[in-house]
């Protein structure tokens, strides 16, 4: 599959951030559902003028609920309407959308770049109190409130066995067709001046729900509820484990998404459609 871009069109990257609370996800549904991608597809129609709308390709799609901060995304749009439009699109679209979505810059991209595949790592954080008196009301939309004490450390020790190159099918949704082997380059906890506890969370690729399971997982650790080895044996056994809660979306911020040097795009997006398997693995996962 290739990612060239048709003749006479141009490929437009779009650094985005939202709120997600009142979206049902990224993605367009057919129910009718608000989602950040139709709000910003429908404001590229309204301010391009365009009797056609222009589908926008994303690095991640995130669920309902969830925030993003360093969200990216690609449209191909015609050149002639790039050419017309583009001096002025940001601050029109600003002037169109919602306020709870903001496009920070819209650029051509560079020749093999795709959004979703050419991207190497996805950073997430989720934030997390354990403060008796719950969240600070100025934070309830990006902070969960966690009614017992968390012991970092402990979490931070069960984190380290999930990181590297394994099969997630114990912390996804499983989903037709689709792999769940996935290179997880960094888990770890830290609590701020403020107390919170934040992770970070940055993989090559998520599965559906990997990181608020991922998340669940690790508070039970750190609450005492589960061993330290708890969330390692629950990889190790590669099944939905009905004792790993899928935490709340409201915690969960998309903060950054990594690409390789404009020479490699081309490749690392063709790699990543390749299916994965684990080394020595008999067959397709």
């Amino acid at each position: 599959m290739s990612d060239d871009v048709q003749p006479g069109f141009v490929r437009v990257r779009l650094d985005l951030s939202y709120d997600g609370r009142d979206f049902s996800g990224w993605a367009k549904q057919a129910r009718g559902q608000r989602t950040v991608q139709g709000e910003i597809e429908d404001a590229l129609k309204t301010v391009t003028r365009s009797s056609e709308t222009y589908e926008l390709t994303v690095a991640g799609r995130t669920d309902a609920g969830v925030h993003a901060r360093g969200q990216v995304a690609h449209v191909d749009l015609p050149e002639e309407l790039w050419q017309e439009h583009r001096e002025k699109l940001l601050r029109r679209l600003a002037g169109r959308l919602p306020h709870d979505v903001r496009v920070w810059s819209l650029t051509e991209a560079p020749a093999g770049f795709n959004a979703r595949f050419s991207a190497i790592w996805r950073r997430y954080a989720y934030r997390v109190t354990d403060h008796p008196g719950g969240v600070d009301p100025l934070l309830r939309g990006h902070v969960l409130w966690h009614d017992w004490t968390l012991d970092m450390d402990a979490m931070n020790e069960a984190a380290a066995a999930l990181v590297g190159e394994h099969d997630f099918a114990a912390y996804c949704k499983k989903r037709e067709g689709a792999t769940t082997i996935r290179t997880l380059q960094a888990l770890r906890w830290e609590r701020r001046p403020d107390g919170i506890l934040e992770a970070t969370v940055k993989a090559d690729a998520f599965c559906h729900n990997m990181v608020r399971s991922l998340v669940g997982a690790l508070l039970f650790v750190g609450d005492g509820h589960r061993p330290v080895d708890w969330p390692g044996k629950v990889l190790a056994a590669g099944v939905r484990d009905s004792a790993v809660h899928v935490v709340r979306p409201h915690g969960l911020t998309l903060e950054e998404v990594g690409y390789p040097a404009d020479d490699q795009l081309a490749a690392r997006s063709r790699e990543a459609r390749n299916k994965r398997t684990l080394p020595g693995a008999a067959g397709c996962c």
